[in-house]
């Protein structure tokens, strides 16, 4: 629900989604938008998959605070 000059988080989710699929990281990322703090989640191949995806978001207009909550994958070891 907009507030004044507020974007409506249903319009601030659409414009991050948008934003994630063009960044193209190549992972499943999942975002969520409440009182225009939006919160990602999910699990990054690699560390450096988290740098575009914060960059693109960080460019939708609205948007107040980002929580990253998104993991990156644990290597499994082949020494053994």
């Amino acid at each position: 629900m907009a507030l004044g000059n507020a974007i409506p988080d249903k319009t601030l989710l659409r414009d991050v989604n948008k934003k994630l699929m063009r960044a193209g990281t190549q992972t499943k990322i999942t975002a969520s938008v409440r009182g225009g703090c939006l919160t990602l989640t999910g699990t990054l191949q690699y560390e450096v998959q988290r740098r575009p995806v914060m960059r693109a978001v960080n460019q939708v207009s609205g948007i107040r605070q980002v929580i990253d909550q998104m993991t990156v994958q644990a290597k499994k070891r082949t020494d053994m």
